[in-house]
Parts: C-alpha cells; structure tokens; sequence
C-alpha cells in the first residue's frame, strides 16, 4: 500500500469523487450525528485516541472495529485509503489518528515506516501517535523493560517496581495501545510488536516464552492463558511451596564506593517433610 499523491491531491480527489456524499461515514440525514452506512454508529467512531482514563481499551476497540466495518462496504474506501496513508513533505501522515479507508492510525503509521524502509530513507518516528506516545510513559516503559526479561507474573512486577495487579492492568493497557487483542496476544507479540514500532528499543533482548506461549495480559481466573496455550499443563500449587511476595520492590539503599543497589531478590522455597506410613507384615504362627 503506497501513497505517491501529495495530502491536497489525494483529499481533493477523495471529495471530488462520484460517491463522496454517499461514504459510509457521512452524516445520516435523518440523524445528523449518526454515520449514513450505519445509523446506529456515531461519527465519532472514526476519530481519535481519547486518551487514557477517556475510553476503555475494550470500548475503544468496539468501536474502531464497527467503524471499519462501515468502511468496508464505503463506495470511496480505495481513495479514502490513498488519503490515509498520504505524507507530507517532512515524511510524516497527513492524518496521524483516526480511522480512515478502513485502517486505524497505528496500521497507517506501520505501512508509513515499512513504505520508507523499502525506499532506504529513514522512517519519521511515530511518536506522534497519542497512543504511542502513551506506551512510552516511565511505567509503562519499566513494565516493559521487566517483561522482556521475565516470564513470571510476580518477576514481571517485582522487576517494574509494582504490584502484580497494578503490573498486570499496564499489560492489558499495552495491548490496546499497541493495537493487539488482549484477549488473544501472547506476551511474545506484544514485545515483538513493542520493539516493532520503537517503543521498546530493536536491541531489546527478549527472554523467549519457552514451549508454551504467555498471555501478554494474564488475568485471575487465568483465562487467556487457558486459550492461547490450551495444551500448557496446570500449574499445581503445592502446600510449603509460598509464592513470592507480591508487593513493590524494595527501595535501592546506598552502595560502598557511590551510587545505589538493590536487594538481589531471592526466592526461598520450604519444603514440608514427606511422612508416609510404615507398612507392617504380621506373620501369625502357623497351626
């Protein structure tokens, strides 16, 4: 998917097409803030990343995926898509958010930097994507820094300075902002897709899932782990084995010789003595 138009040229040719005023995110005539291809969408369905506290992931997702719907039976989808995926002069999109000839942001950003990749010009930092922008706040960046490292839940949060719940909700989060069903993805992909799109470094290096994939936002009752590695064997909890605490890593305290260190993080298990009962053989005496 390429776009050699200029953002003017490939709008005007969008708006001047023949079936413009028939797109599906037109307003409906009969309710002008509901879409005219399907009026119980708003036109809102196609705007932008609302920030996070503003919409739920699962929401948001909702409605991008009946937003594209609506563009997949659009009259204009094909110059609607040229638009999209248009740059302007400083190598950038000329429309960063939104849904537009049925592709979200994050997939037009991701077609831009393979587009500049193939050509052998270097790709103009997706940054600007509120949702990338997001992916790259301090906790976010230090839950993935652990995850890559880690494969246990409780390691995973240890590693990132938070609680496993707390570290958990940043993992579903990191999903949605990466564009990547939560329900289904594997920690693997959304490392990979992470490291993909520059918010995690390309050196990163990522500690592999081992037989069985990880859900890339676990939950309590262990769901999404049950259905992307259905066959993975259940983890039995056996009595004198304790988990690691779960709580906040413990504050770095001042090293000999400057600078700071933390506590090397020890995991202890205790094992219960084995009692099994004695067997006894009574030989009465024969008659």
């Amino acid at each position: 998917m390429t776009s050699t138009l200029t953002p003017e040229t490939a709008r005007q040719q969008l708006e001047e097409h023949r079936y413009w005023r028939y797109r599906g995110c037109a307003p409906d005539p009969d309710q002008p803030t509901r879409a005219q291809g399907n009026p119980d969408l708003s036109l809102d369905a196609w705007g932008p990343y609302t920030e996070e506290g503003g919409e739920a992931p699962s929401a948001r997702n909702l409605r991008l995926e009946a937003a594209e719907a609506v563009c997949g039976t659009c009259p204009v989808l094909a110059v609607c898509r040229t638009y999209g995926l248009s740059e302007t002069a400083d190598g950038r999109l000329a429309e960063p958010e939104g849904v537009l000839g049925g592709m979200r942001s994050l997939d037009r950003h991701k077609a831009l930097i393979a587009r500049r990749r193939e050509a052998g010009v270097p790709a103009a930092p997706a940054a600007d994507d509120a949702r990338l922008d997001e992916a790259r706040t301090a906790q976010k960046q230090a839950l993935l820094r652990s995850l890559a490292r880690e494969t246990d839940e409780e390691l995973v949060a240890y590693r990132a300075g938070m609680d496993v719940r707390t570290s958990n909700w940043h993992r579903s989060l990191l999903c949605g902002l990466l564009g990547l069903d939560k329900e289904t993805a594997s920690r693997q992909q959304l490392l990979e897709r992470a490291r993909e799109l520059g918010v995690l470094p390309a050196g990163a290096r990522i500690t592999p899932d081992g037989r069985w994939p990880i859900a890339a936002a676990p939950n309590t009752d262990g769901s999404r782990q049950r259905r992307i590695a259905p066959a993975r064997p259940v983890q039995l909890i056996l009595p004198g084995f304790p988990h690691l605490a779960r709580g906040r890593r413990a504050p770095a305290t001042p090293a000999a010789g400057g600078g700071t260190r933390r506590p090397r993080l020890r995991i202890v298990r205790t094992v219960q003595p084995l009692t099994l009962p004695i067997a006894t053989t009574v030989l009465e005496p024969a008659a």
